[in-house]
Formats: C-alpha cells, sequence, structure tokens
C-alpha cells in the first residue's frame, strides 16, 4: 500500500491517485519483494531544511528525502520500504524553472525517492549514469516528458 500524505495548505493540481501509480510504476519496474508498502509525505521547506539538516549536516531545505525503514510490518505482515519526504514549495519552484506541472515534478520526485529506497544512489558519476537512466525509462514509461535534471 502506498500512503499519501499531504501536509501543506493551498496545494493545487495533485491527483494522489496518479502519484500512487507513479510510485507503484517505480516499485514493480525495479522488481522489489511483494506486498510492499511506504509513504510519500508532501510538505514545507521548513520541515525538509530540518531533516536535510538533522540527516545530512546540510541546513537547507531540498526538494526530496528518502528514508529506509527495511521492516515488516507487524500489523500487516507486509514488507515496509520507508518513507519519501518531499517540499512542495521546492517542487513548485522547480517545476516553474523547468516550464512543466508540479504533478510532473512531483512525479519526478517520486520516482527519484523510490529508487533511493530500492538502493539506489547518484553520490558519484558512475551511480548517477544507471539511476538516471532508470529515472529516465520510467518517466518516459510512464508518458512524462521529462528528463532527469543534471545536477
Amino acid at each position: 500500500m502506498i500512503n499519501i500524505a499531504i501536509e501543506v495548505d493551498h496545494v493545487i493540481d495533485i491527483d494522489n491517485s496518479w502519484l500512487e501509480k507513479v510510485a507503484s510504476y517505480a516499485l514493480n519496474f525495479q522488481s522489489p519483494k511483494p506486498n510492499v508498502d511506504l509513504s510519500i509525505i508532501i510538505t514545507d521547506n521548513d520541515l525538509l531544511q530540518e531533516l536535510n539538516r538533522e540527516y545530512l549536516g546540510i541546513d537547507a531545505p531540498t526538494d526530496v528525502l528518502s528514508f529506509n525503514v527495511d521492516e515488516i510490518d507487524p500489523e500487516t505482515g507486509n514488507y515496509y520500504l520507508g518513507d519519501i519526504i518531499i517540499s512542495y514549495q521546492k517542487a513548485n519552484e522547480q517545476a516553474v524553472t523547468a516550464g512543466h506541472e508540479i504533478q510532473s515534478e512531483l512525479s519526478l520526485l517520486i520516482i527519484h525517492g523510490v529508487l533511493h529506497l530500492l538502493g539506489m544512489d547518484h553520490d558519484t558519476p558512475e551511480s548517477q549514469e544507471p539511476m538516471w537512466k532508470i529515472q529516465d525509462q520510467i518517466l518516459s514509461d510512464m508518458g512524462l516528458n521529462l528528463v532527469s535534471p543534471k545536477y
């Protein structure tokens, strides 16, 4: 099950069922364990800055963070993969800069977060290339005319 929580006011143009579909597709693309649960939390810059500072030592907001839980939920028996936390403000800024809709940017960030939860990273050029390739393939398969940003 994919749980989506929107914790910011004045959010527009978000289709939770689409975001759930994007997360499910990304999970299935990478063939994870059956009965995988995860949470997606769409929140504000303040929380992302706080988490970024606490866990990565960077005192600035970021667009998305993933926290791998990697355990069996005792209530459901499902594998709980983890949490993806997204800053709506950063996502909106990035969507405007890139010239696409917020829904598309959120989709990109969800795919990115799922890949992190599944163990992928982009901290070196050698690890970035395969992650971006998979990310771009999922975006293409989902009909999103986007490419991974080249940070």
